[in-house]
């Protein structure tokens, strides 16, 4: 199996709604953000699989210097290899892929955020650096897109952590911000004993609406000229929305299960909003 290959399988493997906001790109940008995708997956596996952090700080660092490794045209692992071609082919920095590692490793050490300040630089180096990446790859010519991609990049991962406040209760880690909580007076024991209340369900809403307006702030952002070119993001966009919007219709059961869309669905919203420009 050849290096792309192995990341094609590793995106397809996921059933991510990632997945299907390029299946309608031409082969070598499609590679290319495949490529990127597969880092992604192999260094957040590396979080959640591994139960012991001293572990998990060391596959992580070895990651770092697979990065190294990757610039230097020298990578060992199928995923360096397939990315050696793409970070220069699109001139991807990397400190770039050295921050999404820095993400994944915050899992490591921190597990509760006080603010949502301290939040957004987790949501920046695990979701918006992503973006700021995608971006490159499916090619800009205002650079104000990027201010679009570093945005949507952070409605996508607010909208994950709303669709898995439970699996990650489950896993000790509750990413809303304990401000937040406040605000609404729920305790984190209700959130870690999967314990239901209007107070919960007033708090899930104000984090939907706070998502909500960074799609609004990424879509403002995008500029007319870029935004064929951008049409992955949007697909994506389309299908995060539409799961946040079933979680909220729903009454935010997030506690106990796990919203998903039919990738039939997903690949109806994928064609939908790509041919629609």
């Amino acid at each position: 199996m050849n290096p792309h290959d192995y990341c094609q399988q590793k995106a397809a493997k996921s059933g991510s709604s990632f997945y299907y906001s390029f299946m309608f790109l031409p082969p070598g940008r499609r590679q290319a953000i495949t490529a990127l995708y597969a880092f992604c997956r192999e260094v957040d596996d590396v979080v959640d699989e591994c139960h012991d952090p001293s572990i998990a700080q060391a596959k992580l660092e070895w990651w770092r210097q697979e990065v190294a490794r990757v610039y230097g045209g020298t990578p060992a692992h199928p995923v360096g290899q397939a990315l050696k071609d793409v970070v220069g082919t699109h001139k991807l920095p990397r400190e770039q892929l050295l921050e999404i590692i820095d993400g994944m490793a915050m899992d490591l050490s921190q597990t509760r955020y006080l603010d949502f300040k301290g939040l957004q630089l987790y949501c920046y180096r695990v979701a918006s650096v992503v973006g700021l990446l995608a971006a490159e790859i499916f090619g800009y010519q205002d650079r104000q897109t990027l201010k679009y991609a570093h945005d949507l990049g952070l409605a996508f991962q607010l909208t994950n952590i709303i669709r898995d406040v439970g699996e990650d209760a489950r896993r000790g880690r509750i990413y809303l911000p304990i401000e937040d909580l406040q605000r609404f007076d729920v305790p984190a024991r209700d959130i870690l004993d999967a314990r239901y209340s209007d107070a919960f369900r007033e708090l899930m809403a104000f984090e939907a609406q706070r998502a909500e307006q960074f799609y609004e702030q990424a879509f403002a952002h995008l500029p007319a000229v870029d935004r064929k070119a951008q049409r992955p993001g949007l697909v994506m966009a389309a299908i995060y929305r539409t799961l946040l919007r079933e979680i909220a219709a729903d009454g935010f059961q997030v506690l106990d299960r796990r919203t998903s869309l039919t990738p039939l669905r997903k690949v109806w919203l994928a064609g939908m909003t790509w041919f629609r420009g």
